[in-house]
């Protein structure tokens, strides 16, 4: 786990005072959203890192389900598709062609798959072009 959370600690970047990130959607701590977080939130960075370790797990977990081959993968690919969907939901990752090459064991175009997966708000967003990248990288 201690890769994800580098990883998410990476991209994310922590910001303890919410904000609309590029989607329109307000975040918190390292990237986190959900109900509970609205203009003006702030938190302790213990509360942001409690936060990423819990919603990092269960993006751990949901990744496996979805991509059972990750279970006997190594923790390069297991961290690289959990970050994934710790960045864009699980719902993503459970609809795409990047799952389908993944429980393929298609590697390389898996690697590709994940290089699509740039964009946000409508723009191509170099951040995500850079995790993407590290992500597909790690299935490497």
């Amino acid at each position: 786990m201690e890769l994800l959370y580098a990883l998410i600690r990476r991209f994310e970047g922590l910001r303890l005072v919410a904000y609309l990130c590029p989607a329109g959607v307000w975040t918190v701590g390292y990237g986190s959203t959900g109900g509970d977080i609205v203009r003006g939130v702030k938190w302790a960075k213990e509360h942001a890192e409690k936060r990423m370790q819990e919603q990092a797990q269960g993006f751990d977990y949901a990744a496996k389900k979805l991509c059972p081959i990750l279970w006997l993968s190594d923790p390069e690919k297991t961290a690289a598709i959990a970050d994934f969907a710790y960045n864009l939901g699980a719902t993503r990752l459970a609809g795409s062609t990047l799952r389908k090459k993944i429980n393929a064991q298609d590697w390389p175009a898996a690697q590709l798959e994940l290089r699509k997966w740039v964009y946000g708000g409508g723009m191509k967003l170099p951040g995500l072009v850079i995790r993407r990248e590290v992500e597909a990288r790690m299935l490497g």
